[in-house]
């Protein structure tokens, strides 16, 4: 997976979230579900098509490229493990939720593999 921003990533995984639940996403409804301006979404969506991670058709409706979905796949799997891991461990689902949202972002391929293997007890 090609390592791109944070923010980047955070915006790829919305769209892919909001795909899942609505089936369809526009602008407004990443700026509702992540509670941003609809300036500053509609700057990040510049930029996220520049960079070939989504598609905007000619009535506003946002989708993933391939290579968008594979970095929003792999951010949001990293975002189910830890969430699921650390409310195994006692964490509140909420601040679980939270705290992977975070670390989801800052570790590498390999220890995210081995934290993996851990919480699937392979």
């Amino acid at each position: 997976m090609k390592k791109i921003q944070e923010s980047s990533e955070n915006y790829l995984e919305t769209i892919l979230i909001l795909h899942q639940r609505k089936g369809s996403v526009r602008s407004i409804d990443i700026a509702a579900e992540m509670e941003f301006s609809k300036p500053s979404v509609s700057v990040a969506m510049k930029h996220l098509r520049e960079r070939e991670c989504i598609a905007m058709d000619a009535e506003g409706f946002i989708t993933l490229t391939p290579k968008g979905r594979e970095i929003a796949e792999a951010v949001y799997e990293r975002h189910l493990l830890f969430t699921r891991w650390l409310t195994s461990l006692g964490v509140a689902p909420e601040v679980a939720a939270e705290d992977a949202c975070r670390i989801e972002h800052v570790i590498s391929e390999e220890t995210f593999r081995a934290i993996q293997r851990h919480v699937d007890g392979a």
